[in-house]
């Protein structure tokens, strides 16, 4: 049910308030170890199909929504992120940039659970500086495990759900007025010694009440704090800046390692079903990425998750649009070649990436994505490069259920089978573990022996401990039925090794590319061998020798074992300095939006009003 619009907050125009140099609640986006740096952590390929580092400097885009949302009811909100910043400057200070951050609230996102080490201890350092400041998490993980984050001493309150922007504003407002958050809807909070955990009764069922990601959010942040390093995503975007269209929350599928499932979502945010972005919004989303950016855009889920009709609709106003940059868009399952002749017609150009895990057809059934025969998924294949797709990333995954170390190395061999029929370098196959961690909500966590996983973690706190251990190896928060954990790693470095030769051997990769890789697998096995070494040798010399090791290392321990460009498309950047000058000054003074007329809220229930 639509609502009416509630004009509510301090200022109903705080969008338009220029040069803010403090704001109301500071988001810190923390990495996933705090102190990396020091660190000699082998990280290995565990963010090798994300556009981040294992430090895993790219934040949620719902920071960006919360943001934009807190603005819009007239608290200035900051996000900073000091994983990007920390990696991208080794002289940055991160415990000074806390030390004299001025705001009365903030807030850490622990969304993906690598960052549980590097969020907490941002989060002692915040109440080391300001004592009196309250600290809100917030995110999936969070979600999960606010009964245990709540026992730390600094961490004042846990915003549940996957959808918190009026609650975290409903948080705010109240203790504003000096009051205690009973009321607020999806919060977990200690009241004189008490954990109170809020109903999570806000639950949104569409995504149109929100700018999701808000890309006028940063363009307005850059301006109003002057500083564009800060807000970042990651830490190539401004050399390779990919924008996101997101159309939904929550999942229609039910992948057994995905913490995003569809029960997973059930557990961490109540949501029964997904919660979907109006074709309309989108297009309107498009558009204002098109007004700063000509890189790609890639669309976040299956457009199909919407059926059909909206499928279809949001392709029809896209085509009607003539949008020139290039569409990526994910598929869950095979398509029709009506699908790719819609592709083909609404976009200048469009790439496929395609999560198929597995070679073996039931290995997929139990994954529970393209669940389907290997016919029918090279009929798809066929059909999408038959109608223009630009390029199909392939991903394979090792740490699957029911998943042998053949069946893992297997891969190699049915890639090249795909690359041989098709004759076509514009399939581009990719393999990566399942690292560090077992998603925590995911079937096969909720469920391990029924999926055949044997984990190591339950707690945060032990999921923390495992990612000080000096290799990905160790990291590791699980093995399977059929693969121990050194089967997992082996796998994957013998498989990743056949990409390579194979991706080199079909022209996918150059021989730069190749041999990039080529040395990067072979250090990073030398040094997983010799951190087992070294903790297979006396206790009393661990440390030492491990800082030795350290010192050879040099840098953050990443070992990727894909190309740095494998997973690029054809990028035009953003548009020219001048038109970017303009559009700034136009969101920031509120010709580009009418910030009070658009100042929408939902209800405790999720709907708008």
């Amino acid at each position: 049910m639509l609502h009416s619009v509630r004009k509510r907050g301090r200022n109903a125009v705080s969008r338009a308030v220029p040069f803010t140099s403090t704001p109301d609640l500071t988001f810190f986006h923390p990495p996933s170890v705090y102190d990396f740096r020091e660190r000699s952590e082998v990280f290995g390929p565990i963010s090798d199909v994300i556009p981040s580092s294992p430090v895993f400097e790219m934040y949620p885009i719902g920071l960006t929504s919360i943001a934009d949302y807190l603005e819009g009811n007239g608290y200035d909100a900051r996000i900073v992120n000091l994983a990007n910043q920390m990696l991208m400057d080794e002289d940055y200070d991160p415990e000074a940039e806390i030390k004299h951050s001025s705001a009365n609230y903030f807030g850490i996102d622990l969304h993906w659970l690598p960052h549980c080490h590097g969020a907490i201890e941002i989060a002692r350092l915040l109440k080391e500086h300001h004592p009196d400041t309250p600290v809100i998490f917030g995110g999936l993980s969070s979600s999960y495990f606010h009964d245990e984050l709540i026992q730390y001493d600094c961490v004042d309150y846990v915003v549940r759900g996957d959808s918190t922007e009026e609650p975290i504003l409903q948080l705010i407002e109240t203790l504003e007025q000096g009051e205690k958050p009973h009321d607020v809807p999806n919060v977990t909070w200690v009241d004189d010694g008490d954990v109170v955990v809020n109903p999570l009764e806000c639950v949104p069922t569409d995504l149109d009440y929100v700018s999701l990601p808000s890309y006028e959010y940063v363009i307005r942040s850059v301006v109003k704090y002057g500083s564009i390093k800060k807000t970042l995503p990651y830490r190539n975007w401004l050399d390779d800046p990919v924008t996101l269209l997101l159309l939904s929350r929550g999942c229609a599928r039910n992948c057994s390692f995905c913490g995003g499932s569809r029960s997973s979502y059930q557990k961490v945010a109540n949501r029964s079903s997904p919660a979907l972005r109006s074709p309309e919004q989108l297009l309107r989303d498009v558009e204002e990425i098109t007004a700063f950016s000509k890189g790609p855009i890639f669309v976040i889920h299956d457009l199909r998750m919407g059926g059909p009709d909206y499928a279809h609709e949001f392709l029809d106003l896209l085509e009607e649009a003539d949008v020139e940059n290039e569409f990526i868009f994910e598929l869950f399952g095979p398509a029709d070649e009506e699908l790719f002749e819609r592709f083909d017609r609404a976009t200048a150009d469009y790439s496929l990436q395609l999560s198929i895990e597995s070679h073996d057809e039931d290995v997929r059934k139990r994954v529970g994505k393209f669940a389907t025969s290997n016919e029918e998924l090279e009929r798809t294949l066929s059909q999408a490069l038959d109608h223009g797709c630009n390029k199909i990333d392939l991903f394979f995954m090792v740490g699957l259920p029911e998943q042998t170390y053949d069946d893992a190395v297997g891969d190699v061999a049915y890639s090249r089978h795909l690359l041989e029929t098709f004759d076509d370098d514009r399939i581009a196959p990719f393999t990566a573990p399942l690292a560090p961690f077992l998603d925590p909500g995911s079937p096969g966590y909720e469920n391990p022996e029924e999926y055949g996983y044997r984990p190591f973690c339950d707690t945060i706190e032990e999921h923390r401990e495992r990612l000080l251990s000096p290799s990905w190896k160790h990291m590791l928060s699980y093995e399977t039925e059929w693969m121990s954990r050194d089967d997992i790693v082996d796998a994957t470095y013998e498989a990743a090794f056949g990409m390579n030769e194979l991706k080199h051997e079909f022209d996918v990769i150059d021989q730069n590319t190749y041999q990039e890789v080529k040395t990067r697998l072979e250090r990073s096995q030398e040094v997983i061998d010799a951190v087992d070494d070294v903790l297979e040798g006396p206790e009393d010399e661990r440390q030492e020798r491990l800082e030795q090791l350290q010192e050879e290392l040099g840098g953050t321990g990443e070992y990727s074992i894909c190309g740095n460009d494998e997973l690029t498309w054809n990028n035009d950047g953003f548009r020219d300095v001048l038109s970017l000058g303009k559009l700034g000054m136009q969101i920031l003074f509120g010709s580009k939006r009418n910030s009070e007329s658009e100042t929408m809220r939902v209800s405790r229930s999720g709907e708008r009003r």
